[in-house]
């Protein structure tokens, strides 16, 4: 099948070879016959040849069309011979560049040049004096140039008909949040409407309604409570959208290793779908919440470029999600991949499997403070910061990130675990700092963030002290009363009764090749069974 492909596809470029060449040989004729045309009218208007017999026209004309007959072919097979050298056809570096006018002048001038070395060998007979050769050069210099500048500027209209398309879709103003009541989710909601947009929210609200309770009834935002791997709801929630961001995920290693199947139809087959129905629904821009969990382990300082080393299942199904996205991207779906750091920090739907959050809690809580291993290092990012990244990704020119990966983060944000826990001890001196040379998690990478900042000028506002202080107030103003409850942990929850739930609301995963996610058989629902709620429209505003 490849194969065929291949040939397919070359048999094509050569036709279009062809056809560029029979146009130009059509062009290179009609000057070479403009140019005979013009000098016999001339000579028919000599003043000595004012009256001559009718006959000596007709034989004059005669001598004309046998000129350009024994001369055509020979000139047409040359010149031809002289573009393909000089890039027409193969598109070469110089005949795309600023010179491209220059080139086709001089290809023309060694074209015709050769054919009249060639003729005057030969002993052929050549047009009909000087004036007629220079005539027939200049005709087909500008034939070939106008032809030319007049596709370039057919392409530029074009373009910037296209451009003017998308400059109107850019508009964003109606967001799809895709996991809107998650951990990021339900604090980007609020800063999307403070920033007057109009949200709706896509989840199926597995840990409960409170995390978006203090914006549910706003009037700019629409709660869809559904499993984004429904299609019907997918394309329901789709309708009048501008861009989406999708943040529904399972999320951390240890709870995508909960199943395998299901971290694959969630992470990565849900994602395609989602995008093909945006795709479909002409929506402009998705932004794709990855992680740099997916550089792995490394000791070099990596960026967007880097070799990517996965070591979990999580991170595998993120990079098969941004290579289909990526991939299909197009002048109207731009879709952005942005690999978040280590996330920490308070939110209102809080999470206690992150490093510095459990860490800060069992400080604060135990008393200890337990570094495993100690020297791995790892970029961080408050889950505030991960909201104002997506913010400005939807707000920056489309040309910035279309298409485009992201690290999110600081590099002044890369620390060691064991830096970590001492950025804790100082804020819980009372704690013990506990060091187990034994590391449970192998992950291990610095990471380079200047893109990001020099692209859309994303500064992050937090640091890991920040979020430190912030635990350590929620514990002991009595808010957080026990850190180890299973709603602040993914794996935790989704190993109990809510694990089957997500099952039977559509099971259509396909099985996952583990060395190549990206290569996992896609296939949508058949006609997966709904959840029926009601929605309502967005005031006006």
């Amino acid at each position: 099948m490849k194969r065929f492909v291949l040939k397919s596809y070359a048999s094509r470029a050569y036709l279009r070879v062809y056809l560029r060449m029979a146009a130009d040989a059509v062009m290179l004729n009609a000057a070479v016959c403009l140019a005979l045309g013009i000098s016999f009218l001339h000579r028919l208007t000599r003043p000595d040849l004012e009256n001559q017999p009718a006959a000596q026209s007709v034989h004059l004309a005669r001598s004309y069309i046998h000129v350009y007959a024994s001369n055509a072919v020979w000139l047409t097979a040359l010149c031809l011979a002289v573009f393909s050298v000089s890039g027409f056809y193969s598109y070469g570096r110089l005949y795309r560049g600023r010179y491209k006018a220059a080139v086709i002048t001089q290809a023309v001038s060694f074209g015709y040049l050769l054919f009249a070395v060639a003729s005057y060998g030969l002993g052929r007979q050549l047009f009909p004096g000087v004036g007629t050769w220079i005539l027939a050069w200049i005709s087909t210099v500008s034939v070939l140039l106008a032809s030319r500048l007049w596709a370039r500027m057919w392409q530029k209209v074009t373009r910037m008909e296209t451009q003017l398309g998308i400059a109107h879709r850019d508009e964003v103003r109606n967001i799809l949040v895709i996991g809107g009541a998650g951990y990021i989710g339900s604090l980007l909601v609020p800063r999307l409407i403070e920033n007057g947009y109009n949200v709706r929210i896509l989840d199926l609200l597995l840990y409960g309604r409170e995390s978006i309770e203090h914006f549910s009834t706003h009037p700019r935002v629409e709660i869809v409570e559904a499993d984004f791997r429904q299609v019907d709801k997918v394309v329901e929630a789709m309708a009048d959208i501008d861009a989406v961001v999708h943040l529904g995920a399972l999320v951390g290693d240890s709870a995508c290793a909960l199943d395998k199947e299901l971290t694959v139809e969630i992470n990565l087959m849900a994602t395609r779908m989602i995008a093909e129905v945006a795709k479909g629904c002409r929506v402009g821009r998705l932004v794709f919440a990855s992680t740099c969990s997916v550089y792995g382990a490394s000791d070099k300082l990596l960026d967007e470029r880097s070799e990517l080393n996965p070591i979990s299942l999580y991170a595998r199904s993120k990079i098969a999600s941004e290579r289909v996205l990526l991939a299909m991207a197009n002048e109207h779906f731009a879709p952005t991949c942005l690999r978040l750091a280590t996330l920490y920090g308070l939110s209102r739907r809080t999470r206690f499997d992150l490093a510095v959050n459990v860490m800060t809690a069992r400080a604060v809580f135990e008393g200890v403070i337990t570094v495993s291993g100690g020297e791995q290092s790892r970029p961080f990012l408050h889950v505030q910061d991960a909201g104002l990244a997506i913010l400005q990704t939807l707000t920056a020119p489309l040309a910035a990130v279309r298409g485009d990966i992201f690290n999110v983060g600081s590099s002044q944000e890369n620390y060691t675990i064991r830096e970590v826990g001492e950025i804790i001890h100082r804020s819980v001196p009372a704690a013990k700092l506990v060091i187990n040379p034994f590391a449970e998690d192998r992950r291990n990478y610095r990471v380079n963030f200047d893109k990001i900042r020099g692209t859309i000028g994303f500064v992050p506002q937090f640091t890991i002290e920040d979020g430190v202080v912030e635990i350590i107030e929620v514990i002991t103003s009595g808010k957080v009363k026990d850190y180890l409850d299973p709603k602040y942990s993914n794996a935790k929850f989704l190993s109990d009764e809510i694990s089957p739930r997500l099952h039977s609301l559509g099971s259509w995963a396909s099985n996952l090749i583990d060395n190549d996610p990206q290569q996992a058989t896609f296939a949508a629902p058949a006609s997966p069974k709904t959840l029926q709620t009601p929605q309502k429209k967005w005031a006006a505003v």
